[in-house]
Parts: structure tokens; sequence; C-alpha cells
């Protein structure tokens, strides 16, 4: 019996989410197929029908864990859109710190994306500039110093998000939060975007 391309397309989603959690909780190299289709109820066999190699799969489930966190950050600005606020409130906080299979990928994966082959590389450079895009956007003007500022923000909360999660349980790991979301909207108040 075959199987119609809407039940494949589902499959494929739930292969996905299984798999874009999947890396956030174990890394890159933490994705055993065999296991992936057990846990979404297909056969290994079928992996095959959805993706040609297990590195395909893994440059999909990256794309998919950094659009599960577009989507993230799209429901905490609001409808007002984004500002510099409501993205550091929104990221730098311990509910994101304390669930990384469900937050971005960025601060999870960034170490091993580095040593990864360039097409996954690639895929997290550009959520990167979409960041840096979205960030500049948030502070209005933009100038090679609305690019220093995106580019300086991202990295210290990429940087306090992973510091804070190698220190959880400790109270600093809440102030090394709590620091970074200080100093960034100081910088915007010295950039003289909105920050609110």
């Amino acid at each position: 019996m075959g199987h119609s391309r809407a039940e494949k397309a589902q499959s494929r989603k739930r292969i996905l989410a299984a798999a874009a959690t999947r890396i956030r909780e174990a890394g890159l190299d933490g994705i055993s197929v065999g296991e992936l289709m057990k846990s979404v109820n297909l056969t290994h066999g079928g992996f095959y029908g959805h993706f040609e190699s297990r590195a395909q799969l893994i440059a999909a489930a990256l794309e998919q864990a950094l659009a599960d966190g577009d989507q993230a950050v799209a429901a905490h600005v609001g409808e007002r859109g984004a500002t510099v606020k409501s993205i550091v409130n929104s990221y730098l906080s311990p509910a994101h710190r304390d669930h990384p299979s469900s937050g971005c990928a960025i601060p999870t994966l960034a170490g091993e994306v580095g040593r990864a082959d360039p097409e996954v590389r690639a895929i997290m450079a550009q959520q990167l500039a979409k960041g840096f895009r979205l960030m500049g956007e948030a502070v209005g003007e933009a100038d090679q110093d609305t690019e220093q500022f995106a580019a300086s923000a991202w990295s210290m909360m990429i940087g306090a998000m992973m510091i804070s999660r190698v220190m959880a349980g400790d109270p600093l790991a809440d102030r090394v939060l709590a620091h970074a979301r200080k100093s960034i909207l100081e910088l915007a108040d010295l950039h003289g975007g909105r920050k609110s």
C-alpha cells in the first residue's frame, strides 16, 4: 500500500521536528538515524524516502531548528514589532536558557557548526545575518555603526546564553543573563536607537 504525498510530507515534517529537537539536545553528531526514525514511529528503511543521506538530514534539521527559533522570537516580540528590549529580554531569559531543546540552536550548536561542512556553516551564517538585520531594524537607521551594534549585541547574547547554560543551577547563571541584558540596552542607548 503506497503513501500519499500528504502522508509523506507529514512524515518528513515529524522527522525534521524530532531531528531539530535532537540536535539541540545532543549536537550534530547526536542523531542516530535508526533511533530518530523509531522515535517518530517510522522504519529505518523509510528514512531514504525522505533524505538522500544523514548529511542532508543534518542540514535540514539545522534549518528547522533555526526556523523554530525564528518562530519563538516572533511570538515574543509581539504585534508592535521587534525592539532591542523585546529581542534581548526574550533571548536572555532563564526560560530560554533552561529549555535548549526548544530554544535558539545557535548557542547550542555554534561550536560544532564552526567545524562542520561549508553547507552547514552557511545555514547558520545566514541565520546570524538575519539576526543582525533584525537587531539593526530594531535600532532604526542602517549604517556601519548599526551593523557594529547588531553584531556585538548578538555576540554578547549568544555568549551569555552559552555561559549561563554552563553555570545553570548557580545563582551567577541568572546574573550573567541580567548583566548582558543591561550592557546591550546601555549600548543601544549610546547608539541612540529605540530600545523599547
